[in-house]
């Protein structure tokens, strides 16, 4: 009887293996190394050659007047002495006034490219989350990971790493919406 007993319990739970090993369905899962994405998408690179080129433009102005604050700011000191001590203060606090605007022009210019470029890049980065989330739905991925700057992932098989494919694919899309855009460009 115990006999008969253990058996019905093997077999019952050899069933009960196979059959939780049979609705146990394999899990898709694959990363992205973020920061090679964002180093090899077209449309970040060109974000960023877009404020570097602001940046030199208007960096160029305001090196021309602070060229002109240091010429004149060498020559204050050779027209001091032969000008007298009170030319010297008022001339003095001049510059002081100048070399202070020229150091919150500088302050303004950054801050002002770097808020511009910075909402560009949320709305960059947006876009780059909704077309991984499509992408895994499309592909079947329960789980897609983020690797690089803000590491979430310590150690995962090369042959998850699904970067090259998501860059080309975001690459893909980028070309054709410019190329979209331009013949919009090109009919007005």
């Amino acid at each position: 009887m115990k006999r008969v007993l253990l058996i019905i319990a093997i077999s019952i739970s050899v069933v009960a293996c196979n059959k939780t090993t049979e609705e146990v369905k394999e899990v898709k899962t694959a990363y992205i190394d973020t920061s090679e994405l964002m180093k090899e998408y077209t449309e970040a690179k060109d974000l960023e050659a877009k404020y570097k080129a602001q940046s030199e433009e208007k960096g160029r102005q305001l090196e021309a007047e602070i060229n002109r604050f240091k010429q004149d700011a060498a020559n204050f000191q050779s027209q001091a002495q032969a000008n007298g001590q009170e030319w010297a203060q008022k001339r003095g606090a001049e510059l002081q006034k100048r070399e202070q605007q020229l150091g919150y022009a500088q302050q303004a210019l950054a801050q002002q490219l770097q808020q511009a470029s910075g909402a560009e890049m949320d709305t960059l980065i947006k876009g780059v989350k909704k077309f991984i989330k499509d992408y895994g739905k499309e592909k079947g991925y329960a789980y897609i990971y983020g690797t690089g700057d803000a590491a979430s992932i310590l150690y995962a098989e090369d042959k998850y790493d699904i970067t090259k494919e998501i860059i080309k694919a975001l690459n893909d899309k980028y070309k054709s919406s410019a190329k979209a855009e331009e013949k919009t460009a090109e009919k007005k």
